[in-house]
């Protein structure tokens, strides 16, 4: 077993080769006595070290949840009373700021699982505020109490909505932080085999707004010849039995065990027996693939942890909900923007010759072809071209992209990076054809090509935005865009809906991967 340098945590994750040269330096500071390492000042665990950033982000999320909810209390009186009635400005700076932070913290808003990542950290804040609104409408009936509705219709959805805003604004800011600069990490030792350890890091690696770090592994036995994980410079530290002692030697504050025969059952409860004295956190990864928690729960059967999972909900009360959302939102965004149509179809036929709208023959749900409306962004007859083009594709597997395509006007280059021209899907959304929220929809030709597994995404109907448009649209690889799409399938909810449409937004703005 290989003792691990501290610099070793950082190590790029790239192609490791022993010829590698800038790999030398790092496996001459391996090599290093240990005496050396205890020569330097103590340093605090890893786990030490995550709690304090984590306590840190707390209070920050605290002292944002009073300043939100004071200043939206200030602002609903300010509205609704003017200078008058200075029990409500008290109300709104000292009662209504520690009444949300604690409804905040009943609804475990401040719980590390919940922050950082996925939609249930937004979810809990909306239940702080049905729950405020509640508590006061019972206090003032059970206590006869006279309260402005006015102002209560005002100050809670005010807080609410600032709160999830500055929330949001809070993510991204430790999101950059990660990507840019390493901080706010999580330094994992992955226990496992050593392809689903080389899987793991490299997809932590692509995403590290997620914020981990492999610093360390352990197989199943231990390899004294090869102290490298085959493919990453990750440091292997020995086998399954040597993972309390890998954890303190790699200062690792998480223990990811993957899924393995090897280590289950008894074993696994020793570990989380080790790691509990350290305070270090221990992840276990199904053998499921891209199943959500609230899918998931645990079905304790005389002593045995099974895990139930429930099928997507693919049809019922929800989907009926989604549906009205839907055409409702796609009405209301219609009248809204009725005049940005009529001004880009204007544009687009002052600009090149030929129609405003183009109409393609798309897939949607169950297989079932429709016509898609899309502004006009090409010249005429640009489908004729594609062969002629078909060696300058820039996009793996079926799709065909470029990111100068010369087919392409330069109205329509614009359009295409704020995604102007897609807003003509309104109209299949309220047809019923698409919806606001779906996988993309796909061409014919792209259908046919299809694996087995990816017929999956046509059991719901392809939508105007998706996980796909947030997560790099045309930047992402095949691989990648069937990964999120049937992600999505098995994990619909309105809530994720709601998500991905505020995502989509910042999405738009940035223009990220539009072309």
């Amino acid at each position: 077993m290989t003792a691990p340098t501290p610099q070793q945590g950082a190590v790029p994750l790239v192609p490791h080769s022993p010829a590698t040269p800038a790999a030398a330096p790092e496996r001459a500071s391996a090599a290093r006595p240990l005496r050396a390492v205890r020569k330097q000042a103590p340093r605090a665990t890893g786990a030490a070290r995550t709690l304090r950033w984590k306590r840190r982000y707390a209070i920050l999320l605290v002292t944002a949840d009073a300043a939100v909810a004071g200043a939206a209390g200030v602002l609903a009186w300010v509205l609704r009373f003017g200078a008058s009635h200075l029990a409500y400005l008290l109300f709104s700076v000292a009662a209504l700021p520690l009444i949300w932070v604690v409804f905040q913290a009943l609804a475990r808003a401040y719980d590390p699982r919940f922050l950082f990542i996925g939609p249930e950290e937004y979810q809990r804040t909306l239940l702080t505020g049905a729950a405020v609104t509640s508590a006061v409408a019972v206090v003032s009936y059970g206590a006869k109490l006279e309260v402005s509705r006015g102002y209560l219709a005002l100050a809670l959805p005010g807080a609410v909505v600032l709160d999830l805003t500055v929330r949001y604004a809070i993510r991204k800011w430790m999101h950059r932080g990660r990507v840019r600069s390493g901080r706010f990490m999580q330094r994992v030792m992955a226990v496992g085999h050593e392809q689903s350890i080389v899987a793991l890091a490299r997809e932590l690696h692509r995403h590290r707004y997620h914020g981990m770090q492999i610093v360390g592994a352990c197989l199943p036995t231990a390899r004294p010849h090869q102290p490298w994980v085959e493919g990453i410079d990750v440091p292997v530290h020995g086998s399954f039995a040597d993972v309390a002692t890998a954890v303190d030697q790699a200062r690792a504050d998480t223990v990811a065990v993957l899924s393995c025969p090897e280590l289950q059952g008894a074993e696994l409860q020793r570990l989380a027996w080790e790691l509990e004295r350290s305070s270090v956190d221990l992840l276990v990864a199904p053998a499921l693939i891209d199943v959500a928690g609230p899918r998931t729960t645990i079905r304790p059967v005389d002593g045995l942890a099974l895990v139930h999972v429930d099928h997507p909900t693919l049809s019922g009360g929800r989907r009926v909900a989604k549906e009205l959302i839907d055409r409702a939102g796609a009405f209301c965004i219609l009248l809204l923007i009725s005049p940005l149509l009529a001004a880009i179809g204007l544009a687009i036929r002052l600009t090149s010759p030929g129609p405003a709208l183009f109409r393609q023959t798309r897939i949607g749900r169950d297989g079932e072809a429709f016509t898609v409306l899309k502004f006009r962004s090409m010249y005429m007859a640009a489908e004729e071209r594609v062969a002629e083009l078909r060696s300058a594709n820039e996009h793996d597997g079926v799709l065909f992209k470029m990111r100068d395509d010369p087919r392409v006007t330069p109205l329509g280059r614009f359009l295409r990076r704020y995604s102007l021209d897609e807003l003509p899907q309104l109209f299949n959304v309220l047809g019923g054809s698409m919806s606001l929220v779906g996988p993309r929809p796909p061409l014919p030709s792209e259908v046919a090509q299809y694996p087995s597994d990816m017929y999956r995404r046509l059991v719901v109907k392809p939508g105007m935005t998706g996980l796909w448009q947030v997560s790099g649209r045309s930047d992402l690889s095949w691989d990648e865009t069937v990964r999120i799409d049937l992600r999505y399938v098995e994990n619909w909810s309105l809530a994720l809906d709601a998500m991905i449409l505020w995502r989509t937004l910042f999405a738009v703005v940035r223009s990220r991967g539009a072309y």
